[in-house]
């Protein structure tokens, strides 16, 4: 029995569709969520029909709405009392769904770009406070507010069992590594005695990595700038002819690779965790602040 409680939602303005879950449930990630870019995304719990992922993917591919895909899946299912099960579409239409049988307390809402859903749970005070997180989280990165939905549910009473596992998934066209892969964020925390603040915890290095900074913010590398990245990329041992090289082959050692392109220019991001990490010999020529 996997008593969950989960959001699934979207953003149509970025194009991203998510799902975030925590569960006591060993390694719920494995289970609960379906996400796929520009197609949808379910969340398929309690006494979870694990053939609703694939078959509601399929579904959404072929443009049915989040009621028709939940209709199909529920009404073909003789399991259907002991399901939960949540359904966002390509255009932002929510449904959600709970079986009679579902142990208490179960149920769901939806609204805007989401379905929350949960079951045996403290009260339904926690599909609120996933509800309501994401309603007024507008503006933050989908993942951000999905994780936020988890926080805020998990201080409303959450799981009664307890908590295990937590996990969150994420699509965009293309939004993956190197830009070869559409899931943009794909974490897991499989057993953890508080494993929506270990979630958080993973993302926030993920967003160190491969978050994004706005082309507008990112510092113009001038000649003292330049002179401090040098001498910074030297004391590492990065002492290539070319600056840009030099920055490159550090990125690529450091994992900032995704934040790094040439150097003309340098995200805030990079150049904070550079003057962290390297202290040159003598004070550095350039005093600028990210």
């Amino acid at each position: 029995m996997i008593a969950t409680y989960s959001i699934v939602a979207c953003d149509l303005e970025a194009r991203e569709w998510g799902v975030a879950v925590q569960s006591k449930f060993l390694a719920v990630g494995a289970a609960v969520p379906a996400v796929e870019a520009e197609v949808g995304a379910l969340a398929t719990q309690a006494w979870a029909n694990l053939a609703f992922r694939p078959d509601g993917l399929a579904l959404l591919r072929e443009r049915c709405g989040a009621e028709e895909v939940l209709s199909r899946l529920v009404g073909g299912d003789d399991g259907r009392d002991h399901r939960q099960l949540g359904v966002v579409d390509a255009h932002g239409r929510a449904a959600t769904y709970t079986g009679s049988a579902c142990l208490a307390w179960a149920g769901g809402r939806t609204g805007d770009g989401y379905a929350a859903q949960g079951n045996i749970l403290v009260s339904g005070a926690t599909v609120d406070a996933l509800a309501e997180a994401f309603e007024t989280g507008d503006g933050r990165p989908l993942a951000e507010r999905l994780v936020a939905c988890l926080a805020a549910a998990q201080a409303a009473g959450g799981d009664r069992r307890g908590q295990q596992a937590a996990a969150l998934l994420v699509a965009r066209r293309g939004g993956g590594y190197g830009g070869t892969s559409d899931v943009a964020v794909d974490l897991r925390v499989d057993d953890h005695p508080r494993p929506v603040e270990e979630l958080a915890r993973l993302y926030g290095v993920h967003d160190l990595f491969f978050g994004r900074t706005p082309e507008e913010d990112w510092l113009e590398v001038d000649e003292p700038l330049a002179d401090e990245l040098r001498e910074r990329l030297a004391a590492l041992g990065f002492r290539h002819e070319g600056l840009g090289d030099a920055l490159e082959a550090w990125a690529g050692t450091e994992n900032f690779e995704e934040r790094v392109n040439g150097a003309e220019r340098i995200d805030p991001v990079v150049l904070r965790e550079l003057r962290a990490t390297a202290r040159p010999q003598a004070p550095p020529t350039s005093r600028r602040e990210s």
